[in-house]
């Protein structure tokens, strides 16, 4: 079972290599560079990672034709999505949340390339009733 402790290390990484790639890359490029360079970061740091996963949608026992992706989805327990946008909107914010209930993710991170600080405003993390029944520690 996957800890807060054990979230919130993953997090504190995952925020780290954000950090790496946008000091090496700075903003204003188009969001499928970044996400080369964040799977680039994560093979380096060894972090075990999904990226442009299918996202399942199941109702009533049958799997529906939505062709939902996340960018990643690390260490089975965190949807990270990436933009490099003028401005995040509520709708970013929806398919994190999206995306974190479908895969049953406790926690999902927005991460935007095109901020000035990655730490202070480019990135939006989440939780979920999934988050509160991880157990402390």
């Amino acid at each position: 079972m996957v800890t807060k402790k054990y979230l919130d290390e993953i997090t504190y990484t995952i925020i780290g290599s954000a950090i790496e790639v946008h000091k090496a890359m700075g903003r204003g490029l188009l969001e499928s560079v970044y996400h080369q360079c964040m799977t680039e970061e994560f093979l380096h740091r060894k972090i075990n990672f999904s990226t442009e996963m299918k996202v399942p949608v199941e109702y009533k026992g049958k799997v529906l034709a939505v062709d939902f992706r996340c960018d990643f989805f690390v260490e089975q327990c965190i949807v990270v999505e990436l933009k490099a946008v003028q401005e995040m909107t509520s709708v970013f914010e929806a398919q994190l949340l999206t995306y974190m209930k479908l895969l049953k993710a406790p926690k999902g991170i927005l991460i935007n390339f095109n901020s000035s600080n990655i730490f202070n405003e480019g990135q939006r993390t989440s939780v979920n009733e999934y988050f509160a029944k991880s157990p402390t520690g």
